[in-house]
């Protein structure tokens, strides 16, 4: 059995040598890292967020601390100071936990960081998708290498049921956590969980539901090659705007045209996650009647001629930080970097720029533009003509190219 495990996870972690392990105290995280232990391979570093959100979870983290220690392995709780009790509580926690770990493995050098999602994970979130209404990508199977926020995630027990874990752990007398909301028929999970017990005998199986999911990957990336054609002769960038021939847009089939604007519109807000379908297809609407819009802190400027998404400027009116560091996930500025010196958008102040109208850019291009500031002072606008020995860089097509077939 253990080789069996080991055989289905090995290709995932070739060739690395520094690799983070995210342990919950759980089953199947605790089943991983005892592979990657068998398997020998890269330098391992385990790391446990204790969420706060049980009484037991610092238990739980000092578990996985303990096991690692027997297993001479570094281990790293990382604590979240817990829910504010606003927006949707799986979700926040989720968004969370990836920056964490994000930062926690970007500090560590970490080569990327494994997680513990099974075959068993991928079917429930399956069947939680199909109830939302889910399209091809969301129904697609789960990718087992992705990026979120500088850092490679890797999933390598998709191919691995979650009940082979478990008697791996037993066999070893290793316990895991039972975390208590696995019994929580309020949340979709669970019900998803119990929905697939029941459909077993029907031959709907988490097998079966990975071959359809697979099926359906397989269309998905042919669908995103076509959109990836499209872009290369019909889209272009101008000062970390995306600015598409409405016309030849209009012409592609409203699947190819859904698939390139949400991609849009996560490529220049720098979004996790793409809008949800309705609001998308209101944004399409808009785009076919010829009408701004504005969608997932974006704003799309229509012509006759041209749709141009850029970012909107409420989106980012209260972001600032370093001059020497990325500012808006996206935009990296280079000049006289100096103490007391920092990135705020242009907004209004686009009026102190005698120039701004002879770059040929939209108002609403360099309202939301990155800005260099000391104090209330505004030292440069490298966007809006007004450079003082600044300049700002920001991906562009060929970027976005390669967004389309990552996402």
């Amino acid at each position: 059995m253990t080789a069996t495990l080991i055989d289905a996870l090995a290709p995932a972690v070739a060739g690395l040598k520094r690799l983070g392990v995210a342990v919950s105290g759980g089953s199947d995280s605790l089943g991983l890292l005892h592979l990657l232990h068998d398997l020998d391979g890269a330098q391992l570093h385990v790391v446990t967020i204790d969420h706060g959100l049980r009484p037991t979870s610092a238990g739980e983290a000092l578990h996985v601390a303990r096991l690692s220690e027997a297993m001479g392995l570094s281990h790293t709780t990382l604590t979240w100071a817990g829910w504010d009790g606003k927006g949707n509580l799986q979700d926040v926690a989720r968004r969370t936990r990836y920056s964490m770990l994000a930062e926690w493995g970007r500090a560590r050098g970490l080569d990327a960081i494994a997680l513990g999602h099974t075959m068993d994970d991928a079917a429930e979130t399956h069947l939680m998708r199909l109830k939302r209404h889910a399209g091809i990508d969301g129904l697609s199977a789960m990718a087992p290498r992705f990026e979120r926020l500088g850092m490679t995630f890797l999933r390598p027990l998709l191919s691995c049921r979650r009940e082979a874990l478990r008697d791996l752990l037993v066999d070893r007398g290793v316990t895991w956590v039972e975390d208590p909301s696995n019994d929580d028929d309020t949340f979709d999970r669970v019900r998803a969980r119990r929905a697939l017990e029941a459909m077993a005998p029907l031959g709907l199986t988490a097998e079966a539901i990975a071959v359809a999911a697979d099926n359906l990957s397989d269309a998905r990336a042919a669908l995103d090659t076509y959109a990836q054609r499209f872009a290369r002769d019909h889209v272009t960038s101008d000062a970390g705007d995306l600015v598409f021939d409405r016309t030849a847009f209009q012409g592609e089939p409203a699947e190819t045209r859904r698939r390139l604007l949400a991609a849009a519109l996560r490529f220049v807000a720098s979004a996790p996650y793409p809008p949800r379908r309705a609001p998308l297809d209101e944004l399409l609407s808009a785009v076919a009647e010829r009408r701004n819009a504005t969608l997932h802190g974006c704003r799309l400027l229509v012509s006759d001629m041209t749709l141009r998404i850029t970012r909107e400027y409420e989106a980012v009116a209260t972001l600032k930080g370093p001059t020497d560091a990325l500012w808006d996930l996206r935009w990296r500025l280079d000049g006289p970097h100096a103490p007391g010196l920092e990135v705020r958008p242009l907004g209004e102040a686009v009026r102190e720029v005698a120039t701004w109208r002879e770059t040929g850019l939209p108002r609403a291009t360099l309202l939301a533009s990155p800005a260099i500031w000391a104090g209330d002072t505004l030292v440069a606008a490298p966007v809006a003509g007004l450079p003082n020995g600044w300049n700002a860089a920001v991906p562009g097509c060929d970027e976005f190219i390669a967004h389309l077939a990552r996402h």
